[in-house]
């Protein structure tokens, strides 16, 4: 998907981490993969459409995103772990409308240098990639938001955003008139990612029953992660995003996790697919010893 967003190439983003060998990552820590391949996304009659309700392509986001939530749904229905690829992350509205309805209370780590809490009443661009969590929290275009057909997906006091470090005016408002819990790169720089992550599991594992990951690529600085469409400077290390990973893996909580926003066009030698791919490795238990 590169819908969500004006920057084209990102649609890419899964081919270049199976470039950069995450089928064989995962098949050496023993586990079984099932890569079902792309979900096929259309094309509109021309780009960056805007509608009136300022949400570009809203007709292919809804289309792909409805797609995405059945074989997400599937995936769990059949016991096993959903790991989908972005793609912008307008992708998150399908992935968790999938996950969401086989849980009472799911709980959500979003890592990402965007609230992604956005409407279309508050958007400065119409991009639908910055409002998945909004959208999961029941709160934009009906057409969006009752994907999957209910909602919300999510619940404010289950959510956890971390990294954070770009913030419209309309979402800090949603942050604070839901209580959102928000880790920004000022309180990773005071107590650091340890701190941050313990704080965060605590949070997201009370009174939920499951546990979704995703992660933003952008979340990483971008000399880190150069192949992203939006990036923005002071961001977090590879090595504590590692160490993130790590903490959620020792835990064993997470039960679906994504992986958004590599854009190959943007990237240099498949740096940002390769860190992703990386990070999942810890995410799945990945040691040095």
């Amino acid at each position: 998907m590169d819908l969500g967003q004006t920057r084209r190439g990102v649609d890419m983003g899964p081919s270049a981490m199976r470039y950069a060998g995450i089928i064989q990552r995962l098949e050496k820590l023993n586990y079984i993969v099932v890569d079902r391949g792309d979900i096929e996304i259309g094309r509109p009659s021309q780009f960056d459409i805007t509608n009136d309700e300022n949400l570009k392509d809203l007709d292919e986001v809804v289309k792909a995103n409805e797609q995405l939530a059945e074989k997400v749904s599937d995936v769990v229905d059949k016991g096993d772990f959903p790991l989908v690829l972005g793609g912008d992350h307008s992708i998150a509205i399908g992935s968790l409308a999938g996950v969401a309805q086989k849980y009472e209370n799911l709980g959500v780590i979003w890592y990402d240098a965007h609230g992604d809490l956005n409407t279309g009443d508050t958007s400065p661009s119409g991009n639908i990639h910055g409002m998945p969590l909004a959208i999961s929290l029941g709160i934009g275009h009906s057409r969006l938001t009752k994907i999957g057909g209910y909602a919300p997906k999510i619940k404010p006091e289950n959510i956890v955003i971390i990294g954070a470090r770009s913030l419209d005016e309309g979402e800090k408002e949603l942050i604070r008139e839901k209580g959102i819990k928000v880790y920004t790169m000022h309180e990773i720089d005071r107590i650091g990612m340890t701190n941050v992550m313990e704080e965060a599991i605590k949070h997201v594992s009370r009174h939920t029953d499951g546990l979704h990951l995703s992660l933003d690529l952008d979340a990483l600085d971008p000399q880190t992660a150069p192949g992203v469409g939006t990036p923005v400077i002071g961001g977090t290390t590879y090595r504590e995003t590692h160490l993130a990973m790590e903490m959620l893996a020792e835990r064993r909580i997470v039960t679906s996790a994504e992986f958004v926003e590599v854009n190959p066009i943007l990237d240099i030698k498949n740096q940002t697919a390769e860190a992703a791919v990386g990070l999942i490795g810890s995410l799945f238990g990945e040691k040095l010893l």
